[in-house]
């Protein structure tokens, strides 16, 4: 029997295909974001510390979540994304302050949806 060329499988490659950029060479626009984020991720990474407190706002498709991701690969860490609905209680939040790693970044969508 033939091998089959076409098939419902997931495959390996289909995973690793992405349209956000990785860099910020490679996002387009907003020049005086990626200058200022560039400064401070270079600067971080001299004095070998966490980019800290970066807030990213805007209207949707702005790319705040492309530029958050874009600054764990430049920073080479880890990223962990949350929305404000999903943070229900304090104790949500504890759960994911305690998984993070030294230096990791900590992207949470819709903040200003946070419960008080």
């Amino acid at each position: 029997m033939a091998e089959r060329l076409i098939s419902g499988d997931f495959q390996q490659e289909d995973q690793d295909v992405s349209l956000r950029p990785k860099r910020l060479e490679d996002f387009v626009g907003q020049a005086n974001t990626k200058e200022n984020l560039s400064i401070s991720i270079q600067a971080a990474k001299l004095r070998q510390e966490p980019l800290d407190h970066v807030i990213i706002y805007g209207p949707p498709g702005l790319g705040k979540t492309t530029l958050a991701n874009i600054i764990a690969t430049e920073m080479e860490v880890a990223i962990r994304v949350t929305s404000g609905p999903a943070v229900e209680r304090a104790g949500d939040m504890a759960a994911i302050l305690t998984s993070l790693q030294p230096g990791d970044v900590l992207f949470i969508d819709e903040v200003h949806r946070l419960n008080r």
